[in-house]
């Protein structure tokens, strides 16, 4: 109750300021809406939105696979973490832009350059948390795995993803609203479609209706997957740790 009220806040507050506005530049919310009414009903609106979801899902899929698996070895393993960090501390810092345009000189303007250029900036992020995660692991439960002989996948399996489950669910939430960013520069600068492609045409005609028609579905598509997909899966994954800490605050 208390979002829908916030929501209808700043409707109320857009359709104030769009009165007193130029509607040029900030059309009000009839017009938006009625915009994208017509991108839908034409389908370019779910065209281009869903051309952006499949690449945030493969920079995303790609970046925390590799950020995970290094993330991992350089928690474990201290050479790995002293050879390495000086790149990850030059990947933490590295502006975003440049990795984008360095990639389209690099590979030219195409859909591998796009997506890695977007997993690029993502990968240092899941490697940063990951390694925290690998460097908490319980000594303990690494020694019983020891001792009962416990095979590789079995340790993986049982022991250390449920350990690492809470930090691979905070790489997963902080990643990828990073990543629905990035993909909006990469497809404004370099792709002939999308939803960023489709930001910068609008820009450049100065079209604010068609603009905001193509940034509020996916502002809207971005806070489902947030509310809907992710969070729940990381509630999931962090109900055993509240499990164990009931016995405790009993004790």
């Amino acid at each position: 109750m208390i979002r829908l009220l916030s929501l209808a806040a700043l409707l109320l507050l857009w359709q104030i300021g769009a009165y007193f506005s130029d509607p040029r530049r900030l059309p009000g919310p009839l017009l938006v809406f009625e915009a994208i009414y017509e991108e839908a009903i034409s389908g370019a609106l779910f065209f281009n939105l869903a051309i952006t979801l499949a690449r945030v899902a493969a920079a995303f899929a790609l970046a925390m696979s590799l950020g995970a698996a290094i993330g991992y070895l350089m928690g474990r393993n201290r050479l790995a973490d002293r050879l390495l960090d000086p790149w990850l501390i030059a990947l933490l810092n590295l502006p975003a832009l440049v990795v984008i345009v360095l990639a389209y000189v690099w590979a030219g303007l195409t859909e591998v350059a796009a997506i890695g250029a977007v997993a690029l900036n993502k990968l240092p992020n899941a490697v940063v948390v990951v390694r925290e995660g690998a460097r908490a692991l319980d000594p303990q439960l690494e020694d019983m795995a020891q001792v009962f002989r416990f095979s590789r996948a079995a340790r993986l399996k049982h022991l250390v993803l449920p350990q690492l489950a809470p930090y691979l669910a905070a790489a997963t939430r902080s990643g990828l609203s990073l990543v629905w960013k990035i993909v909006l520069i990469v497809e404004l600068l370099g792709r002939s479609n999308g939803v960023g492609f489709e930001i910068n045409m609008a820009f450049q005609l100065f079209d604010m209706k068609l603009l905001l028609a193509y940034a509020l579905p996916f502002i809207a598509l971005m806070l489902c997957v947030e509310n809907f997909l992710v969070q729940p899966i990381e509630r999931h994954v962090s109900r055993w740790r509240r499990g164990v800490a009931r016995p405790r605050d009993r004790g």
